[in-house]
């Protein structure tokens, strides 16, 4: 707007100048008076309207004094005079990692805070947020467009560090991680809350431990993985002894009661059934060797 104003008033006065000097010039002085007005005119009518993009807000200020209401998405009619800053209330995140080019800001960003037990812990984590649409003008008349260098990284790196130092570095890495980030998050939440932040989502990424911690701790879990392994193990031997016993009870029990069920005439009905079936067979004869005694079977083969 305001160049277009510096143009035309330009070619206002160009006009003016022309049309008081005898030049050849001066029979376009009104025309290029009248192109003047047309463009501080069409200054003026761009300047009455302002679109706001969706997912964003604006806030207008007039000669620095920020005003209470705001401008939601779509094409408004405004004061000319008025001066519009957007602001994005779509959800936003900021990561802070210690891997080149990964967090919000270039090199290594990440965490470094001191456990309860005096070990340095490096943390990576990612912010989720957003900026409550009502409270932009609270944000830009106290805090500015900035809002990200100013609240949302001091705050979380500073709540971090003060919450870390309750816990032992190994509880951070392993059994506490959750309870941790539990934590942190409803204390970022309330700082965020009172300036006029959402806090959606805190999500750390990754915890590292010093060298020689991380070591013992990877081989804890490997004793505890073969530890459960060979328990395993244990325990289908046991049951493999079980099934092995109860079979074993099993025939036991099968033959006492077969045992207990055959008479002595029944056993020397079997008997001589089982004879009569090798008498007729054509590959064998038999010889009785007396009274009683049981035969003598000779193969002619």
């Amino acid at each position: 707007m305001i160049l277009l104003i510096i143009i035309g008033s330009i070619l206002i006065i160009a006009g003016i100048t022309l049309k008081n000097n005898q030049n050849p010039l001066a029979k376009f002085a009104h025309i290029i008076r009248n192109i003047g007005f047309m463009i501080i005119v069409i200054g003026i009518l761009s300047s009455m309207f302002k679109q706001i993009d969706a997912g964003k807000v604006g806030v207008k200020s007039l000669y620095g004094k920020v005003q209470a209401d705001i401008l939601e998405s779509g094409l408004h009619l405004v004061n000319p005079l008025l001066d519009i800053t957007t602001f994005d209330i779509q959800t936003q995140n900021y990561t802070m990692s210690a891997i080149h080019d990964e967090g919000s800001k270039e090199g290594d960003d990440a965490i470094r805070v001191l456990s309860n037990d005096g070990l340095e812990v490096v943390i990576d984590l990612t912010v989720l947020y957003r900026v409550v649409p009502g409270d932009a003008p609270k944000i830009l008349k106290g805090i500015g467009e900035n809002y990200t260098d100013k609240i949302v990284r001091p705050v979380t790196r500073t709540r971090i560090r003060d919450n870390a130092v309750y816990y032992d570095a190994v509880a951070l890495y392993s059994t506490k991680r959750n309870e941790f980030q539990q934590r942190i998050f409803k204390t970022i939440e309330a700082d965020f809350k009172a300036r006029g932040l959402v806090l959606e989502q805190l999500l750390i990424r990754n915890i590292n431990l010093p060298a020689s911690v991380k070591t013992t701790i990877e081989s804890k879990i490997n004793a505890e993985q073969e530890a459960q392994k060979m328990q395993f193990v244990l325990q289908k031997e046991k049951q493999e002894a079980e099934r092995k016993r109860v079979e074993a009870q099993g025939i036991a029990d099968y033959q006492r009661i077969i045992s207990s069920g055959l008479t002595e005439k029944q056993l020397q009905y079997e008997q001589i059934k089982a004879q009569k079936e090798i008498a007729t067979s054509s590959n064998t004869k038999i010889i009785f060797m007396g009274k009683g005694s049981a035969p003598v079977i000779l193969s002619d083969k």
